[in-house]
């Protein structure tokens, strides 16, 4: 079992290189200029590829990256043709995009605490 969960984790870094590859070298749509992939997960039968990703200075809410999200879902065949052609898998995985929310989070989770620090330090 220890194997499966590092050839798991193994494809889904290669996944995740040849995708920041193509994304960076190969695509052409303006609205993808900006976009890091932060993670990539993988099912355990390799079929399908969660891809998480980032705008750097955007959140989720923004317009630049609702483009994206369209860009990258109008893109996903393509992703999935290079990424067959480019690894040697059995079966090439579904590619499914999610906007990574986590830096966001954790700078809310940041201001909620300084926030909470200067409230104790009003009441002393």
């Amino acid at each position: 079992m220890n194997q499966e969960v590092s050839r798991t984790k193994r494809v889904a870094l290669e996944v995740r290189k040849t995708l920041s590859e193509i994304l960076h070298r190969e695509t052409k749509d303006p609205r993808l200029s900006k976009v890091n992939i932060t993670e990539c997960k993988i099912s355990k039968d390799l079929s399908v590829v969660t891809v998480y990703f980032t705008i750097i200075g955007q959140n989720e809410a923004d317009q630049a990256a609702q483009d994206a999200i369209k860009a990258l879902e109008k893109a996903k065949g393509f992703f999935r043709t290079e990424v067959g052609k480019r690894m040697n898998l059995r079966i090439t995985p579904e590619v499914r995009f999610f906007y990574d929310t986590v830096a966001e989070n954790a700078s809310h989770i940041e201001e909620l605490i300084f926030q909470a620090l200067h409230k104790k330090d009003e009441y002393k």
